[in-house]
């Protein structure tokens, strides 16, 4: 898995060396300005909500007025911190489903650039097919909205767990892998529904070489982290680097070859 990590970063330099040689970038800008848009509205709502949230869970408990009363440094610490993970653990539900509506909306667009770097790097072109995107949208959606039910189940367990001091501390992290596992199978499904594998078989597939999955969302997630240039890059980045990690997979060409 380790190494699949590797190829799946890697893959974001090859990427960005792919997008700039073969001029890509009005698929690049364009849903990318969309993207940062949308996040930067979401996450003000976002905050706002999980403000009064977390507030009127601790009042609702009595957890400020017990604290109050027990008058212990190392207990407020203790709390404190868990009310930071918890706050984590809803931002990251959250841009979960911020997530999927925008694969939902953009996978006309993420399905047609993941194609075009396929058959740039092949030097073949794959024939339009309106009843085919349509077929692919519906596809996406369905997909999508699978993630999100397993997503939400795992991140609704360890956000529970995030309530006990300690414990969990660890949370955020291993609900950051699970939000880069679901994120870069979305961004892998596009070349695996181009060579026709069913869904059931894109699963499969995808849940054989994780490592792959984790690695382009841990990117993705890491763009984040450079304001307004990473967040229009991040979306598009991810599904050419998908792309060319499958193709560069152990040296192999084609899904396959799997």
């Amino acid at each position: 898995m380790l190494k699949e990590i590797v190829t799946a970063i890697q893959s974001y330099a090859r990427a960005h060396r792919f997008i700039r040689e073969h001029r890509l970038w009005k698929w690049i800008i364009v849903p990318g300005i969309i993207y940062t848009l949308l996040f930067l509205a979401g996450m003000y709502f976002f905050w706002i909500s999980s403000n009064q949230f977390v507030s009127s869970f601790n009042h609702w408990l009595g957890i400020d007025r017990w604290l109050h009363q027990q008058r212990s440094p190392i207990l407020s610490f203790l709390f404190l911190m868990g009310e930071i993970m918890v706050r984590l653990i809803m931002m990251l539900f959250y841009f979960s489903l911020f997530k999927y509506i925008f694969l939902i909306i953009g996978s006309p667009v993420f399905a047609y650039l993941s194609e075009k770097t396929e058959a740039i790097m092949e030097g073949k072109d794959f024939p339009f097919s309106f009843k085919q995107l349509m077929a692919d949208i519906l596809r996406g959606i369905k997909l999508a909205l699978r993630n999100t039910l397993w997503q939400s189940v795992y991140t609704i367990s360890l956000l529970i767990l995030s309530f006990i001091p300690i414990v969990g501390w660890v949370v955020p992290v291993t609900t950051l892998l699970v939000e880069c596992y679901y994120y870069g199978f979305s961004m892998l499904d596009y070349s695996c529904e181009r060579h026709k594998l069913s869904p059931s078989e894109s699963i499969q597939f995808i849940g054989k070489h994780k490592g792959l999955a984790i690695g382009n969302g841990m990117v993705f997630y890491l763009m984040h982290v450079i304001p307004f240039a990473g967040w229009v890059l991040a979306p598009a980045y991810a599904v050419v680097a998908a792309t060319i990690s499958l193709y560069h997979r152990d040296d192999k060409v084609g899904i396959e070859q799997a």
